[in-house]
Parts: structure tokens; sequence; C-alpha cells
């Protein structure tokens, strides 16, 4: 019976996957409403699995945001390569533990492999250690708990051992457009997210080096690679300068923005970004592997360890990278094979030209919008948008009409007080005539508001 299982699901994955780029961005309400079969009681006996996939695809299918086509520009996603979708399935089939290298030395030498070609990739220091985890919101809170443990262990304090209760305080500095997720993992590692200097922001959202706070430590800044509306960049020279005569530890939020340092052509918004002590990302942005894939970078690979550790009796030791000594997880999903996966299939040139061509298809839909009566809001040095139309209660009114008729996906946020329009490039599959239809979308549905 397993061969039939798979089968039927590999069919039904393969159907979707060749249909996606044709498919409503969000499903219609007839679709919606339809997930209702997949409400059932739960069956004493069971049913055949065969049969209860061929339901989920039927049903779950036209139920779904196509965001794995060329048209979705809502949340800073990607589409999933087909390399990385490939190696999740034969991942997935081979059933791994990423924790020790005992439990998978497949995943234990494709760790070492995809950190070396990240390191590269993106300009970081050659020793930096790497962790795959679940997003960039928890590759954030790694990085910002093992900050934190760093810091205070200079002090004397150990963390691990005796926790925050005594502990010197930590100063935490943020700028004024700094990311919820951001916000969300300082309370998750007990800094706080009220307890925390804002530094006032540019026009673009880039936090102002001249109004760094008088402190003497130990500080705790966090910067950010591609402002979530604008994708602005922090000054990352200034910045580091700051830290370093405060014997501090920066921190950069590089959600998607990260991905910029391996395009040559956008050095200038990621200069001094080398400097920092630690740096987040998501996979499944930029790259375009599959969901749950963040990765955590910090210096100091030590660090990591001294906040992660595990010791069990039954837990042999190695000499070789173990990952579940330095990520919060223990037992994981053997994420690197499908970085491995996207990396080895696009080369370094092809990540370089991932990351333009979605730049250059945002300043083609900035390009015809601003023609079209948008008001451009932002500077278009990345993958992303930010427009208004008329003003506030239109955009919204524009945003509601957009996403009834189907054909693209876009999303909202507040700038200057008042509602605008976010337009987010990140799959691989948005190429300049796919940027031009998603353009003259949105300008036929604003004209027919």
């Amino acid at each position: 019976m397993e061969p039939d299982v798979l089968e039927t699901a590999a069919a039904a994955a393969l159907r979707y996957v060749r249909a996606v780029d044709d498919q409503r961005v969000f499903p219609d309400a007839e679709a919606v409403a339809g997930l209702a079969a997949l409400d059932e009681p739960l069956s004493p006996s069971g049913a055949d699995p065969t049969e209860t996939l061929r339901l989920l695809a039927e049903v779950g299918g036209p139920g779904t945001v196509a965001s794995a086509g060329p048209s979705y520009f809502g949340f800073v996603t990607g589409g999933t390569h087909p390399a990385a979708l490939g190696a999740a399935w034969l991942t997935d089939a081979w059933d791994q533990n990423a924790a020790l290298p005992v439990m998978s030395p497949v995943a234990s030498r494709l760790h070492d492999v995809s950190r070396r070609w990240l390191l590269e990739l993106l300009g970081l220091p050659e020793a930096t250690g790497v962790a795959f985890v679940t997003g960039a919101t928890v590759a954030n809170a790694s990085c910002l708990a093992a900050a934190r443990d760093a810091l205070l262990a200079a002090r004397g304090w150990d963390v691990p051992g005796d926790g925050l209760f005594g502990a010197p305080p930590v100063d935490v500095v943020v700028g004024e457009r700094v990311h919820s997720t951001l916000s969300k993992s300082l309370g998750l590692v007990g800094l706080g997210r009220s307890r925390v200097h804002v530094v006032p922001a540019d026009d673009q959202g880039r936090m102002r080096p001249d109004q760094l706070p008088d402190l003497s430590g130990p500080v705790l800044v966090c910067a950010q690679a591609g402002e979530v509306n604008t994708g602005a960049f922090d000054p990352f020279d200034p910045i580091a300068d700051w830290v370093q005569q405060r014997d501090g530890w920066l921190h950069v939020d590089g959600a998607f923005g990260l991905w910029a340092a391996a395009d040559p052509s956008r050095a200038a918004l990621v200069g001094g970004l080398d400097r920092a002590d630690s740096w987040a990302t998501d996979g499944h942005k930029w790259l375009n592997v599959t969901y749950d894939c963040g990765i955590a970078f910090v210096r100091r690979p030590e660090d990591l360890r001294r906040t992660f550790a595990a010791s069990a009796a039954y837990l042999p030791s190695s000499e070789v990278f173990e990952a579940m000594h330095h990520t919060p997880q223990s037992s994981q999903r053997a994420r690197q094979v499908e970085v491995w996966a996207v990396l080895r299939s696009l080369g370094r040139d092809g990540v370089a030209r991932l990351v333009a061509d979605a730049c250059d298809a945002a300043v083609v839909i900035a390009d015809r919008l601003a023609g079209a009566g948008f008001d451009l809001l932002n500077d278009v040095v990345l993958n992303q948008v930010l427009v208004r139309y008329v003003d506030g209660p239109t955009t919204e009114r524009l945003m509601a009409a957009l996403q009834a008729d189907g054909r693209v996906w876009c999303g909202p946020t507040q700038w200057g007080r008042a509602t605008a329009m976010r337009v987010s490039v990140s799959s691989w599959k948005t190429d300049r005539d796919a940027a031009e239809r998603a353009a003259d979308v949105i300008v036929e549905v604003a004209r027919g508001l």
C-alpha cells in the first residue's frame, strides 16, 4: 500500500506545481467554503491513506494561497525553488534527525558544506557559527540569547546556570522602525520588548547613528538589513564604531535583506555589515526554500554553545558540529539539505541573479505605478515597493478590490500614520514580464474603483 499512497501524493503535488502559476492568488469564497469537507468527526477505525490524500488534494489544494506562483507580493516570502522542493521530498523520505552527527551523517556533512558556502556568499567572517532554526524570529532569538549570555559572562555572570534574577542590566538599543519579530525575540530571551532605547529613524526607516544614546554598557544594539516596508538598510559602519567603543554586541536582523550581500551590485547597502557579532535571516524568504528555515549566524560559535548546550548521560560526544548544542531545539529537521540543494543548483552567480532580478522587478512595478498616479513612498533600493493610491482609505479599498480580483495579492501597512500598500518581490518566478502584468492589474483595478 505504501508506494500507492506516496505515488498519489506525488502525482497530486506535481499537478499543483504545474497549475499554480495560473490559479487565483487568494482562493475564492467557494474554495474557502469547500474546506468544510475536511472537518469530519474522528473516525473510530480510520480511513484509507490513499483516499485521505485524494481528499486533501481535491479540497485543500483549491483553498491554498498561491505563494508558490509569480504574483504573490504580500508578506516577504519566496516561492519554492524546484531544487528545494525536490530536496524536501527526499529529506522527508529519509526521515533524518539533524540533532547529532551520529543521528544523520549526511545532515552533518551538509551542515558543514552549506555553512561554508553561506559565509562565502554573504561575506561573513570565516569562523562564524551557523545554526538552522525554524525562522527569522527564532534566529533572532537565538542570536540575542547568545549576545545576552556573552555580554553578562564578560562581567562574571553565568546566565545559563544562574538565570537573569540579580544579573547586571543589559541596555538594548533598537531603531524606531524595528520589526515586530525582533521585539518578540527580545521578549522571549528576557530582555524585554519595551525596556529598550529607541533611536529615531530617517524617512526611509534607517536608524540615525547621530541619535544613539550615551550608554556605557553592557549594551546590545539591534540593527536592520532591509526595513520591512522600504527595504532600507541601517548605516552599519557608524553603528559598529559606536558599539565597538563600548565593547558591546551588534546584532543585525536581516530576515530578507541579508541576502542582498550575495549581489555585488548592492555592496553599498551592506557596507560594514560584516562587523556585527551576529546576524539572522530566513531561507524561506529570498533563498526560496520551503518554510521552517531560519538561519542564525554568530561570529564566535562558542557563544552559541554556551547558551544552548545540553548534557545527558545517553548523549554521545563528538568533535564535529552538533546542532542540538547550538540551537534552542534538540530534535530538528535537516533544513540544511534544502539550503545546500538550492545553493548548489544556483551557484554564486545564480543567487546574485535571484536577488538582482527581484530588485529589478520591484523597480518595474514602482515605475509603472508611479506613472499611473500612485504616490511612491520609498526609494526602491531592494525588493520592496511602498505606495499609496490617493489616500489611506482609498488604498484600503484598492487592496480589498485586488484581493477580490484574485490575480495578485499585496499587503497593507501603516506609513506616515495612514494605510499604504506594500509590494514585496521575493519569488524566483517573478521576472520582468510577471512584474509588468502585476503592475497592469493593480492599475486596472485602481482605475475601476
